[in-house]
């Protein structure tokens, strides 16, 4: 189970770089850092939303203690990916990459990690009670 929830997961950084470069070639030009930065987060949720639901049969969710183990690995390796990717290959500081997470200056990319924690859940929910 572990290697296909690693698998599932590894289209998602794609996803995450497609996101980021919408943002900054779409619409960041035309609204401030903060507002794309929103906007980049509720984006961000709904492309992780909908991939999570499109792989919905491949990953098997038996059970919702495996949903939450599939969200638990998918937020674990995002964190890591985040902080190890942008520290030592795009060389940006620790204090840079933690800007993200400061709630209190409007920063919102914790919602997109609550969302890939519980996405799995979400949607294991949704599909079984489509069964019934």
């Amino acid at each position: 189970m572990i290697p296909r929830i690693i698998l599932a997961w590894i289209p998602m950084v794609f996803i995450g770089i497609a996101n980021g470069m919408m943002r900054e070639f779409g619409y960041k030009p035309y609204v401030d850092e903060l507002l794309a930065h929103q906007i980049s987060t509720v984006t961000a949720i709904i492309l992780f939303g909908i991939y999570t639901w499109l792989i919905k049969s491949w990953l098997r969710l038996a059970s919702s203690r495996q949903a939450w183990l599939v969200g638990g690995i998918w937020l674990s390796l995002t964190v890591a990916f985040e902080f190890l990717f942008g520290h030592y290959l795009m060389k940006h500081s620790w204090s840079h990459l933690l800007h993200d997470y400061n709630i209190f200056e409007g920063r919102v990319w914790l919602l997109v990690l609550i969302a890939i924690l519980v996405l799995p859940y979400i949607v294991y929910k949704i599909r079984r009670r489509l069964q019934n």
